[in-house]
């Protein structure tokens, strides 16, 4: 568990022992990652069980601090619950304004103190948006002035609702923000109405279309897989590479990211093969199968996010818990990136294995969530809605042998593996 009192130079009533943070992108009208919001929680599983919002609102404040602001979130925006207690308190010279949202819970009265206090921060270049609006009661109508962000949750208001209310909001040209979008249908609707921001994991499920194909790209990707993970020679490998030059180019922009770590420029597609051996230029192979610009440019960098976060974290995974099988973090790694080709694709996880060979125990996980494999994703998949209570997580872990601190440690180097890698691989 990392200490959040070393290095803090904050008040002492705002230092926190313990904490744990989830993370949920935030996607604009092209399905862009635009921020994320920071949530609070005092265990690693299930609702945060908040006895004091000043302290729930500080530990956020504290990791972000600690990590990194841009570990964090990297070039996204972060959207920080806050209420009265937090608004009047004097914790703000820790967030870099240009760089957070405020986000007013709906049970925080309108006080004419907090009205205030409101604009000073304003003043001061906060941000602020409302959140869980239902309706348009006296404490929304006299905060809405004061926010950029109007947040309506898709579970607690109905569609009728949203399109009295999604047009009022509109016209004082507040941002509109869709939270829990769960279903294509959702974002379909929120799109009419004109919402501005999306809030869930809708991007991430899958929509099957029948008898697709590959594109010509991918197959040649999935080729050169081929050829790397047989007794292809390097210049047979380089040779299939210079056949395709946008492969070529996203590749070595790929390999000189920072989370490859390479001590050196790599300049050329035989340094790239040489220098990287099979097991990593194997693994960019698969990255670049999520960034391919010339086809989805910038509106697939979640589902980008979504894939390294995943594979990094199965990795990791895989190493704690068998750290003498290195094969076994490789496979996790493969798992973890494949198990989202078919919302990449739109075919079915089933017409994608019968075009792409892999062992049974790959197979296995990605179609059954079965074995060893199977379980680390099913584990990872459960983490990835830590809004929810899910009874999944804590025997899994049980399970494994491994503890939630080690769990967390995991998932934040996680997120800084797959924040570096779609930030420069785009």
């Amino acid at each position: 568990m990392i200490d959040l009192t070393l290095h803090d130079t904050g008040p002492r009533s705002l230092r926190v022992r313990e904490f744990y943070l989830g993370r949920q992108p935030i996607l604009d009208r092209n399905q862009a990652l635009f921020g994320y919001e920071l949530l609070f929680r005092n265990a690693p599983v299930g609702p945060a069980h908040v006895t004091n919002d000043l302290t729930a609102t500080a530990a956020v404040i504290a990791h972000a601090s600690q990590l990194g602001m841009e570990k964090t979130i990297g070039d996204a925006l972060g959207f920080v619950n806050v209420d009265a207690t937090v608004i009047m308190s004097d914790i703000f010279p820790f967030l870099p304004r240009e760089k957070v949202v405020l986000e007013i819970i709906n049970t925080m009265p309108a006080t004419p103190e907090v009205i205030t206090r409101i604009r000073e921060l304003a003043g001061h270049g906060f941000s602020f948006a409302l959140d869980d609006v239902t309706g348009e009661n006296p404490d929304v109508l006299a905060l809405l002035p004061l926010v950029d962000y109007v947040k309506m949750d898709m579970r607690n208001i109905p569609l009728s609702a949203l399109m009295k209310l999604a047009p009022r909001f509109r016209q004082d040209k507040k941002k509109l923000v869709a939270e829990k979008v769960e279903t294509r249908e959702e974002f379909k609707n929120c799109l009419d109405l004109g919402f501005d921001f999306f809030q869930g994991y809708y991007f991430s499920k899958p929509v099957i279309m029948s008898g697709k194909k590959l594109s010509p790209s991918q197959l040649a990707v999935m080729e050169l897989m081929t050829l790397v993970t047989s007794d292809a020679d390097n210049q047979e490998i380089e040779r299939a590479i210079k056949r395709d030059v946008s492969l070529a180019l996203n590749l070595l922009r790929l390999v000189n990211t920072p989370a490859v770590g390479a001590r050196q420029r790599i300049d050329s597609l035989s340094q790239a093969v040489t220098i990287l051996g099979r097991r990593q230029l194997q693994r960019w192979l698969q990255i670049m199968l999520y960034a391919e610009p010339s086809k989805r440019g910038h509106s697939m960098t979640p589902l980008l996010m979504l894939a390294t976060t995943r594979g990094r974290l199965l990795e990791l995974l895989a190493g704690k818990l068998r750290p003498s099988q290195r094969e076994s973090a490789d496979i996790a790694f493969t798992v973890g990136i494949m198990s989202l080709m078919d919302t990449l694709f739109g075919i079915a996880m089933s017409e994608i294995l019968e075009q792409i060979p892999v062992s049974d125990e790959v197979r296995g996980a990605l179609l059954h969530r079965a074995g060893f494999f199977g379980d680390l994703l099913k584990l990872v998949e459960c983490i990835e809605r830590i809004e929810e209570m899910d009874s999944h997580i804590v025997p899994t872990l049980r399970d494994l042998a491994m503890s939630t601190d080690e769990l967390v440690e995991l998932e934040m180097a996680a997120f800084e593996w797959s924040d570096n890698v779609v930030r420069y691989a785009l």
